[in-house]
């Protein structure tokens, strides 16, 4: 039996963020489940802004083809959202927007529709990042990603990791090992 394929990111490209912090203890958790992993850094992919202009002269720039292939190749996602002003960042939604553009005579939505995804956050803030979330879940789910009903939003994220990486409250670690489990649950009844 094949593992199943999971992507998994942050939507910021700062160097100490929490979120890719949290990304890279959610890969680890998936890959302790039995996931095959990619772990990405969306710094190593810039983009310009989505101009359909562009897109009409120039098609998808190369890394928009790049991160295309990657989103097309799994089938799953574990994305850690940070919030920014109560919604997601400008990166996160510029990747969205470049990959979801149609290439050729693929269906629409082709690196989206029937994936599925575990939506993550942090934030120094006490509630996590969870107000992110809901516009994250609101995009996906209406872009043809079945989003898990479980989230995890870690708060005081300042506070929240160990040297090591790990979550250092058991409760949410926990917590992100049963949304990683959930995930490829979920992955191996759609793909048996």
């Amino acid at each position: 039996m094949n593992a199943p394929t999971i992507l998994a990111f942050a939507g910021s490209t700062r160097v100490g963020s929490y979120n890719k912090q949290l990304a890279r203890a959610a890969a680890a958790s998936a890959k302790a489940a039995g996931a095959d992993v990619t772990l990405i850094d969306l710094r190593d992919f810039p983009l310009p802004l989505f101009d359909a202009d562009l897109e009409a002269a120039e098609a998808l720039p190369p890394h928009a083809r790049r991160l295309k292939a990657l989103f097309l190749a799994h089938q799953g996602f574990l994305i850690a959202s940070p919030e920014y002003n109560s919604s997601i960042t400008g990166v996160l939604k510029n990747t969205i927007d470049w990959v979801s553009r149609p290439s050729g005579n693929e269906p629409e939505l082709a690196a989206f529709t029937g994936k599925v995804a575990g939506l993550l956050s942090a934030s120094p803030g006490a509630l996590g990042g969870l107000r992110g979330l809901v516009t994250l879940r609101s995009i996906l789910g209406n872009i043809g990603v079945l989003v898990l009903p479980e989230q995890v939003a870690v708060p005081k994220a300042h506070e929240a990791f160990q040297p090591d990486g790990t979550l250092a409250d058991p409760q949410r670690h926990a917590a992100l090992d049963r949304l990683t489990k959930r995930l490829l649950t979920v992955l191996a009844k759609l793909h048996p």
